[in-house]
């Protein structure tokens, strides 16, 4: 970027943040003759005050450099998971028996965006959301920024820190009893300064958790497709998933959303709850008629290029011009399967990092695929995270399953 370049950029990320020439030099202990003249194109910052002055403007220095967004944003829910391998589930008044117990972040945040971190270490990924003033809210904040997160912009709260007792089958099967009544109900638009986002992409989850932007909008049906559509307004693109709630009133507050985002990655499940259908047939096996009838429906509502759905046997992608892709899972030995706590945010992690390199929809799937593969190594849900050159090791060295 040359001098009149940096200048406008300068100038116009200190006006939206509303701050005055003399008020941006004070905080850089500067003289307003300084920033005058990175504003006129007569010089630049020495190279110390960089990190300092886009800390201020609310930018990356990549950012404040080039002019240019990069990069992938994960906002929403954020959890500490307490992980406890179980040997069986027991029936109501029965007895289980906890092998182990081991701690991890947990949630759509944490779990997303350290997979994309680590599957490449020169991607800027930042978080946003809430967590509490408490142990387990630095225990969060400290796991992501050891994994080079930006977490400028999660909010520290008076309330809890959201935690989640994840118990674990040997078969990687598992369930949750998440407590709910914590910081992420506080998390809102009014959290987040659009302006200052620098990414390309961001990424929305958990609708049906976040009680703020899941609220019903007069005019937009809910507050996350008012977001979203704010969001797309700046340059950005949207997407997002949405939690496996046992209740929730799908339609309600998924459809709205649709009209404003550019990818939904979701399960099979969560796809048919939004029009009250089955995946699945009486004997068990994927219909793969009604999950397609499903996605088509989603397509439908304005979704601008693809709706991705995992499941256990298959990834499914349907986009904007019709074009059905079915990439069966890959077949993991059960004796190597150590858990599947965060399978299904591994593979939306591995779907963002396609989507942001215009990889074919194949190409999505199958890295996908191999990435949620990876998850399933470890009891936790970031412990197996890899990097592109392993998952894509991985994606090579197992077969892929059959689907029936």
């Amino acid at each position: 970027m040359n001098q009149k370049q940096f200048a406008a950029t300068v100038s116009a990320l200190r006006k939206k943040r509303g701050l005055t020439q003399s008020a941006l030099a004070r905080q850089l202990n500067v003289s307003d003759k300084a920033v005058s003249k990175w504003e006129t194109g007569l010089g630049y910052p020495e190279i110390t005050l960089l990190p300092k002055l886009a800390s201020i403007l609310g930018v990356t220095v990549d950012y404040l450099m080039t002019g240019q967004r990069r990069g992938i944003a994960v906002a929403g829910m954020i959890v500490n998971d307490i992980v406890k391998s179980i040997d069986l589930y027991p029936q109501r008044g029965m007895l289980a028996n906890i092998l182990s117990i081991r701690r991890a972040v947990g949630g759509c945040v944490p779990n997303t965006a350290v997979d994309l971190a680590r599957m490449d270490q020169s991607l800027p990924v930042c978080v946003a959301g809430c967590v509490g003033d408490d142990e387990a809210g630095r225990y969060v904040l400290t796991q992501l920024q050891h994994n080079n997160i930006d977490t400028t912009r999660i909010t520290i709260t008076d309330a809890a820190t959201n935690f989640t007792d994840v118990m674990s089958l040997p078969n990687g099967e598992r369930t949750f009893f998440y407590y709910a009544d914590g910081a992420n109900a506080l998390f809102d638009p009014q959290s987040m300064d659009i302006s200052s986002l620098n990414c390309t992409m961001l990424h929305m989850g958990y609708l049906l958790a976040m009680p703020r932007f899941d609220a019903p909008d007069p005019e937009y049906g809910t507050v996350m497709a008012r977001f979203l559509k704010d969001v797309q307004s700046c340059g950005i693109k949207t997407s997002f998933d949405v939690v496996s709630a046992a209740q929730g009133e799908y339609p309600v507050k998924i459809i709205p959303a649709l009209k404003y985002t550019d990818n939904v990655i979701v399960n099979e499940i969560e796809c048919c709850n939004i029009w009250a259908c089955d995946p699945r047939r009486p004997d068990g096996a994927l219909d793969v008629t009604v999950l397609r009838d499903a996605m088509e429906r989603t397509m439908a509502q304005g979704v601008s290029e693809r709706v991705i759905i995992h499941s256990k046997e298959a990834g499914f992608c349907l986009n904007r011009e019709g074009e059905f892709t079915v990439v069966p899972s890959l077949e993991i030995p059960d004796h190597e399967i150590k858990g599947s706590v965060g399978a299904g945010d591994a593979f939306c992690a591995g779907c963002l990092y396609g989507i942001y390199h215009n990889w074919t929809d194949r190409e999505i799937l199958e890295f996908a695929s191999a990435s949620a593969a990876c998850n399933l190594f470890a009891e936790n849900s970031v412990d197996g995270a890899r990097s592109k050159d392993e998952i894509f090791a991985v994606k090579s060295r197992y077969a892929r399953k059959r689907i029936p």
